[in-house]
């Protein structure tokens, strides 16, 4: 009798459940639902993000030399803190508030405008399909990215202080200004400029602010001899580099998948799917094509440039991970992982010292990536990619070289020969990340 009770409740259960499937099959969740699976989505995209902000710490850790890895870790928490306070205070209203059209927002904070969320409950509004305060932290997070970039380039010579106020500047300033243009509905937007997820408005960006830094502050000491040639630096920790590339790569899916802007809609959820397989395989080929180019160049595999041939293929895609098939994508991806390993040989010929490698992957990539949409997005114009390449390329370079140059002028924003002997973490940071292995007192 008791089977059979439980039976019976079981299919009674079944029951309602198939007639309430049935009866909502064809129908679109409510407007209150959509408005939570968009905000979920900016949050847990948002999130992984800001992961991103680890891969690029180690990253960078294992890229520079152990005597400097200290430092980098204090930059990048700093930066990421830095940015989020710039953002809160200036930098999203800046973007977002009152562009219309023009070349830039207002300046005020953010402030959370929830017009759909009333002492009633919930109601229906077209122009606020998400929560405003999951919208600013997946924003927010971009920002910091932008500033991760610059960090790597110029490594082992620059001053903690000197950068962290050009990291003011750029992330309250450079950054949600030029992104007004097109994703705050400035002019470049009017234009038909696009750029999905920031392969120029994020990457290129950073790519710009490093180059001109890299620039103005100089190569390391030793790194180019007399003789024209180039002498290796080479990192302090491989793994921890891999390390950081993987968590890049699994952050890559929350800058490219949340860029989607909406997850309330099967169709959204299938757009999200789409451009997770499209950034995967162009991170897998830009991997591929490295090893492959590297074992053909110099006959043997450099992880370091398969590394960043899969943070090229990640950069080359972003400008458009939706539209192009899984073939297309991989083939962005491998010509991105291409441009890099070129790239990386003309900076050391123009004795330009990346330490990183991220003028190749976030610049050149960036503008490859943006230039791409157009082989698979019949809205896009050629000539309008790259006028807002050039747009954006042109104020970031002035004003970055404007930052860098009252820097250098005022404070200094290069270590002394003597501080970048001894490495920046003993020098600036009075810490070592290896204290066992440096120069100054050991322990037993």
């Amino acid at each position: 009798m008791k089977r059979f009770l439980s039976y019976s409740f079981l299919a009674v259960a079944v029951a309602i459940a198939t007639a309430g499937l049935s009866k909502s099959a064809s129908a679109e969740v409510s407007a209150e639902t959509a408005f939570i699976l968009n905000s979920l989505s900016f949050l847990m995209h948002g999130f992984l993000v800001m992961w991103m902000a680890a891969g690029f710490t180690m990253l960078e850790a294992g890229l520079v030399r152990t005597k400097n890895t200290t430092m980098q870790c204090t930059k990048n928490i700093g930066l990421y803190s830095i940015a989020g306070i710039m953002y809160w205070l200036i930098g999203y209203n800046l973007m977002y508030s009152g562009v219309d059209g023009g070349f830039i927002g207002s300046f005020s904070p953010w402030e959370a405008n929830d017009a759909a969320i009333t002492a009633d409950g919930f109601k229906a509004n077209e122009n606020n399909p998400y929560a405003s305060g999951s919208d600013w932290f997946f924003q927010m997070v971009f920002v910091a990215t932008a500033a991760s970039i610059v960090s790597g380039t110029v490594a082992e010579r620059v001053k903690v202080i000197p950068f962290l106020i050009f990291t003011v500047v750029l992330t309250g300033l450079i950054y949600p200004i030029q992104g007004s243009w097109t994703w705050g509905g400035g002019w470049l937007n009017a234009m038909g400029f696009l750029d999905f997820a920031g392969s120029t408005i994020v990457h290129s960006v950073g790519g710009w602010a490093a180059l001109t830094g890299a620039l103005i502050i100089g190569a390391r000491k030793g790194k180019f001899n007399a003789q024209g040639g180039v002498n290796p630096l080479p990192g302090s920790n491989l793994p921890l580099a891999t390390l950081g590339t993987f968590v890049l790569w699994l952050g890559w899916f929350g800058f490219n998948g949340g860029s989607q802007l909406a997850m309330g809609s099967a169709a959204d959820i299938r757009d999200i799917a789409s451009i997770y397989i499209n950034t995967n395989l162009a991170a897998a080929a830009g991997a591929v094509v490295a090893i492959v180019a590297t074992q053909v160049r110099y006959k043997k595999i450099d992880l370091t440039m398969v590394l960043n041939g899969a943070l090229g293929g990640l950069v080359a895609i972003t400008a458009e991970p939706l539209a192009p098939t899984p073939g297309l994508a991989i083939v962005i991806g491998g010509i991105g992982a291409i441009l890099v390993v070129v790239a990386v040989q003309l900076l050391d010929k123009l004795k330009i010292d990346d330490v990183v490698g991220a003028i190749p992957v976030h610049l050149v990539c960036g503008i490859w990536g943006t230039l791409a949409v157009v082989l698979s997005n019949s809205e896009a114009s050629l000539v309008t990619q790259v006028i807002g390449i050039a747009a954006i390329g042109v104020f970031v370079t002035i004003v970055s070289a404007i930052g860098w140059m009252l820097l250098k002028l005022t404070i200094g924003v290069r270590a002394s020969e003597e501080e970048e002997y001894i490495g920046l973490d003993r020098a600036e940071c009075g810490l070592e990340a290896y204290p066992e292995f440096g120069t100054g007192s050991q322990t037993l």
